[in-house]
């Protein structure tokens, strides 16, 4: 049986992809997923919140980053959507005007769901090494972890591996203690 040839997909097809799917290219692939669950997004959006005080506005903290929620990401061939990511603003001075990154970020977070967490721990943590991404970190609101990696020698090292409660300094971002607690789903206390 003859195999027909693979059309490579182009950035117009990731821009037809409806607006309730997320689109990336990963490993020279078009892939859409759903957009996140409830669960999936208050711990996204909780993260972001706790970090953007003290690291991109410098309330409480040293300032420095640029922390922005689902930037797309121009990183070779492959165009990714990670939940969080942060730039050091000495790297990146100032936010492009492009509506995507060319710059490769320092840090990474993907928030893992079912559908995707296969994908986040192979092909875009590969690709994210690749990209000399720093650091990157995976939270799963489902069984309430957080694990840091720091890439070294173009390998990654796991850091911690944290769960439930833990109120913990994490790089890059150890100048302020970050409370595990807050990015699980339930009303926050106070």
């Amino acid at each position: 049986m003859a195999e027909t040839a693979r059309r490579h997909a182009t950035y117009a097809d990731l821009a037809s992809v409806p607006d309730h799917l997320v689109a990336e290219f990963v490993a020279g692939e078009l892939v859409t997923s759903p957009r996140p669950s409830p669960l999936h997004a208050r711990a996204s959006s909780l993260l972001g919140a706790s970090l953007c005080g003290p690291f991109d506005l410098g309330r409480g903290g040293p300032g420095g980053w640029w922390i922005l929620d689902e930037p797309e990401l121009h990183l070779g061939p492959d165009v990714l959507v990670p939940d969080l990511a942060g730039w050091r603003v000495e790297r990146m001075p100032e936010l492009p005007e492009t509506a995507w990154f060319g710059l490769a970020p320092d840090w990474v977070c993907e928030v893992l769901s079912p559908s995707t967490a296969a994908r986040d721990r192979t092909d875009k943590m590969a690709i994210y090494a690749a990209a000399a991404v720093a650091h990157l970190w995976f939270v799963d609101p489902t069984v309430r972890t957080l694990e840091a990696y720091r890439l070294e020698s173009a390998r990654w090292v796991l850091l911690t591996s944290l769960r439930e409660s833990v109120r913990a300094r994490i790089e890059p971002f150890d100048a302020v203690e970050l409370d595990l607690a807050r990015l699980w789903l339930g009303p926050l206390a106070g």
